[in-house]
């Protein structure tokens, strides 16, 4: 969901701020995914712990986070690794 709303923010909200003069799509879309990105940094961190995930995985998953379709990646990494664990 937080990639989501990043790239609503990146390609519909921010045109409609800097191409049609309508700031408030971006201040309401924007903090939607700030309220978002707080709540994927802090799952993230709860999930490296208690995954066990290395400080390389748990930087890779944030670097991702703030790179258009990043989600994709994230996603299909946990993905693979819920399939390879069982569960």
């Amino acid at each position: 969901i937080e990639g989501l709303s990043f790239l609503i923010l990146l390609f519909i909200a921010m045109p409609l701020k800097y191409g049609f003069d309508m700031p408030l799509a971006v201040r309401i879309v924007g903090m939607a995914h700030g309220g978002l990105f707080v709540a994927l940094v802090l799952l993230v961190s709860w999930a490296a712990s208690a995954k066990g995930w290395g400080v390389a995985l748990w930087g890779r998953v944030l670097v991702a986070s703030v790179v258009p379709f990043g989600f994709l990646w994230v996603d299909s990494r946990l993905r693979a690794e819920a399939s390879q664990s069982g569960g």
